[in-house]
């Protein structure tokens, strides 16, 4: 009776092919979270420890990392924490300079769903309604508590096979591993319209505060969910034009 289709009825959006370990047709590079078609944060702590028990059964030799995680929003901290737990040699890398991958970029006092979920070492998290600053001050404090170490504003540039595993290219260096988890949502580096002023400073990729726009005419650009939002949340300002 129900169809469960990720995009729209006529528009899909292209979901990478995982198996049930999280592994891509690649072997050794794994997928958890918004990435893999699913942007709950339940589900991304979920499958960012889950994939952790997979790549703990296939570990690195010699200077090899046992695992390299791409991305320190839910599924990534999830990951590292498991990969903690589980005593492999790990690194960390996020190319914003905050945690919480999605959330990071929501506006302010947004509120975020939420339902208990379980996190390595930390234990149960037991919230349903929960405010974007408040959800990334816990995901600080989980991350002082297990002491977890995170490279920030490190950005994955490449990764290529080396013999029985992968060298992953960042802006700062190298990494030996013998597997990747990429927990780096959908949302990645915005698409450019590619037109002249683009790269002026009025021009931004994402909403953080609707209150600076006040008395001002915006253009929001876009028909999705996140266009819509800003549209409105924009609109709602005094003295102030939106035009979607």
């Amino acid at each position: 009776a129900i169809s469960l289709v990720f995009g729209t009825e006529k528009r899909g959006i292209d979901i990478p092919q995982l198996k049930p370990t999280f592994e891509t047709n690649v072997p050794g590079i794994y997928i958890a979270g918004e990435l893999g078609g699913m942007g709950l944060i339940r589900k991304g702590v979920d499958q960012g420890a889950r994939a952790i028990e997979s790549i703990r059964k296939h570990k690195g030799a010699g200077d090899q990392l046992d695992v390299v995680i791409v991305g320190a929003g839910p599924a990534g901290i999830s990951a590292s924490l498991a990969a903690k737990e589980a005593g492999l040699r790990f690194a960390t890398i996020e190319q914003e300079d905050g945690l919480g991958g999605s959330v990071y970029h929501f506006p302010r006092r947004k509120l975020a769903m939420t339902a208990p979920m379980v996190l390595p070492i930390i234990g149960k998290f037991n919230r349903y309604e929960i405010s974007k600053e408040e959800l990334l001050e816990f995901w600080n404090g989980v991350v002082r508590q297990a002491k977890l170490t995170i490279s920030f504003q490190e950005r994955m540039e490449a990764v290529s096979k080396a013999g029985d595993g992968f060298v992953v290219k960042t802006s700062r260096g190298s990494y030996k591993t013998k597997n990747v988890l990429l927990s780096i949502g959908r949302r990645g580096t915005p698409r450019k319209l590619g037109v002249p002023g683009e790269e002026q400073p009025k021009v931004v990729y994402r909403l953080i505060d609707a209150e600076q726009y006040r008395g001002q005419h915006v253009l929001v650009v876009g028909g999705g969910d996140s266009a819509a939002e800003a549209a409105i949340a924009i609109a709602a300002e005094r003295d102030t034009t939106v035009t979607l």
